[in-house]
């Protein structure tokens, strides 16, 4: 299809299928992903709009004795209360102050994903656990880091929101699914030394790649969205 024709019916299928059926996977399959797919899959992403074409994206993929090595050493830190303390985040993710209907949406899905896994509000070290598995990459064969240039700024940003979209998209498309992870920040020194990122090479996120557990509980979470007229304003006059 060239930029200028008209969708079939089936094409767009395809793509609304791509879109709706992601969802943040928290359980994957040992199974490889080939490096030809991974390849291919970041080439789409790439087609991503960005300011003047400025493409701020860095993307660092981990996979084997790489991936092992990085994970062991983020989850011994998160472990460790002392180590643990001494990292912070580099950004903040999160508004400081919490207000409706956010705070809502947040804890309803904590408290869901929490009741699929029998984990109970007094149970805080399951929560722990729970939470620590974000630093296996949720047992997945690929990880991603996402780094940009310091030198970019909030609209760069925005850009790199809508690169990181495209490959979950295209990741289904090749009947992946991903769990894009924020929760890495923390961790962003032990990170940049691991990588060994330049030091205006800043994190952005993480993310989980590869085959979902169909059989995993955790995967069968699937989160409530907003109806349009909810968040949309429709004017013609």
């Amino acid at each position: 299809m060239s930029r200028f024709d008209l969708p079939t019916p089936e094409q767009t299928a395809a793509v609304d299928a791509a879109i709706t059926s992601r969802h943040s996977m928290r359980a994957f399959l040992p199974t490889p992903v080939p490096r030809q797919t991974l390849e291919d899959l970041l080439t789409v992403a790439s087609r991503a709009p960005s300011g003047t074409n400025t493409q701020p994206w860095q993307v660092h993929v981990l996979t084997d004795a790489a991936l092992d090595r990085v994970r062991s050493r983020i989850q011994a830190a998160y472990l460790d209360p002392e180590q643990n303390a001494a990292h912070k985040e580099e950004y903040a993710y999160y508004p400081n102050e919490w207000r409706s209907p956010y705070i809502d949406r947040r804890r309803k899905v904590g408290w869901d994903l929490y009741g699929l896994l029998g984990i109970a509000k007094t149970d805080k070290a399951r929560m722990q656990h729970q939470h620590g598995r974000n630093f296996t990459f949720f047992d997945a064969p690929v990880g991603l880091f996402f780094t940009i240039d310091r030198v970019m700024q909030q609209g760069s940003w925005l850009d790199y929101g809508m690169f990181i979209q495209n490959v979950m998209i295209a990741a289904r498309a090749r009947g992946l699914h991903t769990c894009p992870q924020a929760a890495f920040t923390q961790f962003h020194r032990l990170i940049a030394a691991e990588l060994q990122l330049a030091d205006e090479q800043m994190l952005v996120c993480g993310m989980s790649l590869g085959f979902a557990d169909p059989n995993a509980v955790e995967n069968g979470l699937v989160t409530e969205r907003a109806p349009v007229s909810e968040f949309a304003r429709f004017l013609s006059a």
